[in-house]
């Protein structure tokens, strides 16, 4: 009879632990109550740098000050604040480097016309370089180079 009543309590305890559990194995709760912030939050973050993992997005990033981060924008997002407002907070925290493309200022001039300065500069060199060695091509032989030249010519006429 004991053996009998602890089962049954077993079974009992074992019923009510499975009750607890989620209706669909491998679903997890969601992280927030309103999806449409959520994918704001997502859309928004998108478009920002991870601090930890430079080549990666806040949203695709799975850092700790990413995650905090992505709560931070979410929370900023529900109490109502535009974008411009959640991204100029995070440009005063962490500067510019927050963003994937930072505004055309005083400060990123070299980051957005560097490269083509760059380009222009290799560009004149090379110009440059196939200017001089055409010039150089193209000069007249004087007296004693039309010489040594001849004697080459007819070096290599009669070897044949």
């Amino acid at each position: 009879m004991k053996r009998l009543l602890v089962l049954m309590l077993w079974l009992a305890a074992s019923l009510s632990a499975l009750s607890a559990l989620p209706a669909r194995a491998g679903e997890a709760a969601p992280l927030v109550s309103n999806e449409a912030a959520e994918q704001h939050m997502l859309a928004l973050t998108r478009n920002l740098r991870c601090l930890v993992c430079a080549d990666e997005s806040l949203a695709a990033s799975q850092a700790t000050l990413a995650r905090d981060l992505r709560k931070q924008v979410l929370q900023m997002i529900e109490r109502g604040e535009t974008d411009q407002q959640i991204i100029s907070y995070l440009v005063a925290r962490y500067g510019d480097y927050v963003r994937f493309k930072p505004p055309v200022d005083a400060e990123t001039w070299a980051l957005w016309y560097g490269p083509f300065a760059l380009l222009a500069l290799g560009l004149a060199v090379l110009v440059f370089n196939i200017r001089r060695r055409a010039a150089r091509v193209d000069a007249p032989l004087d007296a004693a180079q039309r010489e040594r030249a001849r004697a080459l010519l007819a070096q290599t006429g009669d070897s044949e």
